[in-house]
């Protein structure tokens, strides 16, 4: 297993992740956003990669200079085996190399199952971003 950048290739196997893998409600807000990401800056889009497969991915955006998590997705069938804490960790050294001031964590109603995982990374309540707008508007 390993983390990468996402390239253009990727873009297929990724949507199917994402919706293998989310509510068609998170689904449809994801893509918007993954849209306008990969846009802006495609560096903070990373996919874990299992023998030339794309079984997770992660988005980020920096706003304001803070950085943000803004949806991790891993297959169903890698899920618990290190893929989510990799790519969070991948994409907090991208924040890290671009000197953001804070590190924050969306928390809509379609994260809270993983808020664990960043708990268990060691990110407490504080570092929860709970807001009701979308990424491709707190980002533009």
């Amino acid at each position: 297993m390993y983390v990468r950048s996402f390239q253009l290739s990727d873009y297929v196997p990724a949507t199917e992740l994402l919706g293998t893998v989310l509510s068609d409600d998170c689904y449809e807000q994801t893509m918007l956003a993954f849209g306008r990401q990969l846009s802006w800056d495609s560096d903070l889009v990373l996919v874990a990669v299992e023998q030339d497969d794309i079984v997770g991915m992660i988005i980020g955006t920096i706003d304001n200079n803070k950085g943000y998590y803004y949806r991790v997705a891993v297959l169903p069938e890698y899920q618990r085996q290190g893929f989510g804490q990799s790519l969070i960790q991948g994409l907090k050294q991208r924040f890290e190399q671009r000197n953001v001031s804070k590190i924050l964590i969306t928390a809509d109603e379609h994260n809270e199952k993983v808020l664990p995982l960043y708990e268990k990374l060691g990110y407490v309540a504080t570092d929860f971003f709970r807001s009701f707008q979308k990424l491709s508007i707190v980002a533009g």
